[in-house]
């Protein structure tokens, strides 16, 4: 009934769209799967992804999906047809409203992801509100509505302002409830014999509310705040600052810290084992030596309950590409890192090709044993049309458990745009 509903709002859009633009793509990635040191598969994965929108007016019907299969070698759960979007949006009613309809994204550090139901959006002279409330998507992203809505679901709203000069605040909530899905399980009854019973759990949520400031004045400096609150738990859960500060035309500060409590869902098994929060500080610089060239350097330390950790990187970014050394210290493990990227466009963006090494050696503590890791990206990305562009990449891995591993990814694009 609900899919009905949808496309007797939607029909009189498609039939009668002015506009409709998007980009397909069809891509093949091939591995080989082993099952021990002689015995392996050649697997080809496809997957054909759609991004279409219609479009008359202020009225829009997006939608976005993949369909992934296997040629040859056929996986248990092939085919997979994933639905990502399909809403229908109508914006700018009245001056003031958005409406969105349907299966749509929603960008929330706490709870984001996709859900099936509504967002309003209200906005007016610097201030706006939003609120959304609809059912959560199941595995997969499978067409299909959730059947218990009332504990598989996601609430919350926004409001948002800058009407004054330089700066942004917000509040927010949010809760988001999950279903867990009941399954069969053996066990020992009173007289240790085996039977089968259902386990059926209880339903786990997010419940927060946030708080967000900005100050930025353009080409100078920037501050940004967030504070999130677990209301299940009564205390806070995450403090986030981070700035920018262009000291001269060619140095630039970066600054950054959070504290962090672990994000357990109310009701889960999780929340009785005793775990402790993190603390993160970075410094960073960055000094302009040309218009080509740019030094990067970051310092960052984590402070668990019992211990710390380090980090340093330092690197180069130029329009030619990027090399850049990281070093990780002390509870976190010990890492060495080095990675180089290049890419370059010729014959006016129709050819760019590109290349990436990394080589990472790292161990877990200081008396463990020293492991190495080699991956090697190559590949090009040709544009003989403006609406038709191919990549070919070939994806290079070997360390102690994967020998030798190499993979090869091939990709068409295809975008459209007509006006009916």
């Amino acid at each position: 009934m609900k899919k009905i509903l949808f496309v007797l709002i939607a029909a009189p859009l498609m039939i009668y769209a002015q506009n409709i633009n998007g980009i397909f793509s069809s891509s093949y990635y091939t591995f080989q799967r082993y099952y021990n040191t002689e015995n392996y598969e050649t697997f080809i994965r496809s997957y054909q992804t759609m991004s279409l929108n219609l479009n008359k007016d202020n009225f829009s019907l997006r939608t976005r999906l993949n369909f992934e299969s296997n040629i040859g070698n056929t996986l248990i759960s092939d085919p997979r047809l994933r639905f990502y979007n399909l809403y229908l949006e109508a914006r700018n009613l009245f001056d003031i409203a958005t409406v969105k309809i349907g299966r749509q994204s929603l960008f929330n550090s706490v709870a984001g992801g996709v859900y099936d139901g509504v967002n309003l959006k209200l906005k007016y002279s610097g201030f706006s509100l939003t609120g959304y409330y609809g059912g959560n998507v199941p595995a997969y992203q499978k067409l299909t509505f959730t059947d218990d809505l009332a504990n598989d679901y996601i609430l919350g709203g926004k409001l948002e302002t800058t009407a004054l000069e330089n700066f942004r605040f917000a509040v927010s909530y949010v809760d988001k409830n999950f279903k867990p899905i009941d399954y069969n399980a053996v066990r020992l009854n009173k007289d240790y014999d085996p039977i089968t019973i259902l386990i059926q759990e209880k339903s786990n949520q997010y419940k927060f509310v946030s708080a967000e400031a900005s100050y930025e004045i353009q080409n100078s400096w920037n501050l940004n705040t967030r504070f999130d609150y677990d209301l299940n738990f009564s205390k806070a859960s995450k403090f986030e600052i981070d700035g920018r500060l262009q000291a001269t035309e060619k140095l630039g500060v970066d600054l950054y810290y959070n504290f962090r409590e672990p994000r357990i869902r109310y009701n889960s098994i999780f929340s009785v084992f005793n775990y402790g929060n993190t603390q993160e500080m970075e410094a960073g610089l960055d000094y302009k030596i040309s218009k080509t060239f740019t030094v990067v350097g970051k310092f960052g330390n984590v402070v668990y309950e019992d211990d710390n950790s380090q980090r340093i990187t330092v690197g180069v970014n130029s329009n030619l590409g990027s090399i850049s050394y990281r070093k990780t210290l002390g509870y976190a493990g010990e890492l060495d890192a080095v990675s180089i990227y290049t890419a370059r466009s010729f014959a006016d963006g129709v050819v760019t090709p590109s290349l990436g090494l990394s080589y990472t050696s790292y161990k877990l503590s200081e008396d463990s044993e020293t492991n190495s890791i080699t991956s090697l990206l190559a590949g090009v990305n040709l544009r003989p049309w403006n609406k038709i562009s191919l990549d070919l990449q070939g994806q290079y891995f070997n360390n102690k458990i994967y020998k030798n591993d190499f993979r090869l990814l091939f990709k068409v694009n295809y975008w459209f745009n007509t006006n009916l």
